[in-house]
């Protein structure tokens, strides 16, 4: 009786030491939320993130979603932690932050932050991409794809039209002046070839941001409560992007953001302002040569940042968390930051990773890729707020007024600095 009961436990204890080790082998799953909208080289990119950091960390398993575009993503996630089923972390604009901090979504980095290796980690950003992570005395998100704005123009056109190939426009009068000479026209009087094309669907207010950054005025204060809409100099920017229009060097209206390089590329635009992210495309899709240079100056030089953070959600269990600074922390490392540069397009998030050979051998063969870097220290943080999607979607829509011409420049930013007061009046 008693050698039944005694084989009896043993047996219990070898299936509970099995379930256990099998428990201990189970890696940790952690929901990861990427904005993509369409399957391709960056999901398969990203995949192999995942994957290697998986392989290296078999206590864990992160799960890339390709959840949309960037403002597709930012509503998945909130919906998700709003139903207690948040993802671990997920790539969303560095602009989110107040959205999030608001929303209670998210956790300080800061919280993870222990070893003296962690500290000089999160030193080591490129300080222009902390200003839109870090409010409050606290970190709350990662920098990852981040980007300048910068233009792109066709050499050849500029041989052409007389321009120095190897310079891009340094001031508004000389980028007007450039536009006006790339302009082409075929004998009916129709534009073939626009001297300049500036998005304006989708992030209109950071393309607002090329003009006010140069004439030295900032949209928002820092702790993201006021808007500067109708700042004359603001109103003054507006006009110069208006103007471009009115004098037949720009398209007419409202111009898509999607299709901006493929305009480019197909020789309908000399010079297009656009995202650093969209280089490798551009590096890999153009018939001809082509340069980048930083934004036209006035008063100043300048561009404002952007681009996506990574951010630890709250309500996700602390394991995840735990892993999702670890991939954070990975995946921005120089030798992976200055990869996936090269890959995206986007800025490399530290000096580390400029100065590991694999980027300076690149950055030496196609000097293009550092024109983004290099405009970092006359950078400003890109425009955000509280209650950002409300008060972002109410500048969108007056500066495409202005360029639809439904409204004067001084008009649009007057009725759009009043419709702003009243959705920030509850946090001044």
């Amino acid at each position: 009786m008693q050698r039944k009961t005694f084989l009896k436990a043993s047996a219990a204890a070898a299936v509970l030491g099995m379930t256990a080790a099998a428990w201990a082998q189970t890696p940790v799953e952690v929901p990861f939320y990427y904005p993509v909208a369409v399957g391709g080289p960056i999901t398969k990119t990203i995949d192999g993130y995942a994957a290697a950091f998986n392989k290296a960390h078999s206590e864990y398993k992160i799960v890339p979603i390709y959840a949309g575009t960037y403002q597709e993503t930012i509503v998945k996630a909130l919906t998700a932690h709003k139903s207690g089923k948040a993802p671990a972390t997920s790539v969303l604009l560095s602009t989110d932050m107040f959205t999030l901090i608001d929303e209670d979504a998210i956790v300080p980095i800061d919280d993870f932050v222990k070893t003296d290796a962690d500290k000089a980690w999160l030193k080591g950003f490129y300080p222009a991409f902390m200003a839109n992570s870090q409010t409050g005395g606290k970190t709350w998100g990662v920098p990852f794809q981040r980007s300048t704005v910068v233009m792109y123009y066709n050499k050849d056109a500029f041989k052409e039209a007389g321009l120095d190939p190897n310079k891009a426009p340094q001031t508004w009068a000389e980028l007007k002046d450039a536009a006006k000479k790339l302009t082409k026209k075929d004998a009916n009087g129709n534009v073939t070839q626009y001297g300049i094309q500036i998005p304006s669907t989708g992030f209109a207010y950071w393309m607002l941001q090329t003009f006010t950054t140069p004439n030295d005025v900032l949209l928002a204060n820092e702790a993201g409560t006021k808007v500067t809409f109708d700042h004359p100099k603001v109103i003054e920017a507006l006009e110069m992007w208006v103007n471009l229009a009115k004098d037949g060097v720009h398209p007419k209206g409202v111009v898509e953001w999607g299709t901006t390089p493929k305009d480019f590329m197909e020789k309908k635009a000399a010079i297009i302002v656009t995202t650093t992210g969209n280089l490798t495309n551009i590096k890999a899709n153009a018939k001809f040569d082509f340069g980048v240079g930083q934004i036209a100056g006035h008063v100043r030089k300048g561009s404002p940042t952007g681009g996506g953070n990574f951010y630890i959600f709250k309500s996700a269990p602390k394991a995840q968390q735990e892993a999702a600074f670890k991939f954070a922390q990975w995946i921005t490392q120089p030798e992976r930051a200055a990869q996936w540069s090269m890959d995206s397009g986007y800025v490399a998030v530290s000096q580390a990773a400029y100065d590991t050979p694999v980027l300076k051998k690149y950055g030496q063969e196609f000097p293009q890729a550092l024109v983004a870097r290099d405009q970092l220290p006359v950078s400003v943080a890109e425009f955000s707020t509280h209650e950002n999607q409300r008060v972002t979607k109410v500048l969108n829509d007056a500066v495409q007024a202005a360029l639809n011409g439904t409204k004067t420049s001084a008009q649009a930013m007057k009725d759009a600095q009043k419709e702003a007061d009243r959705i920030l009046r509850i946090y001044r």
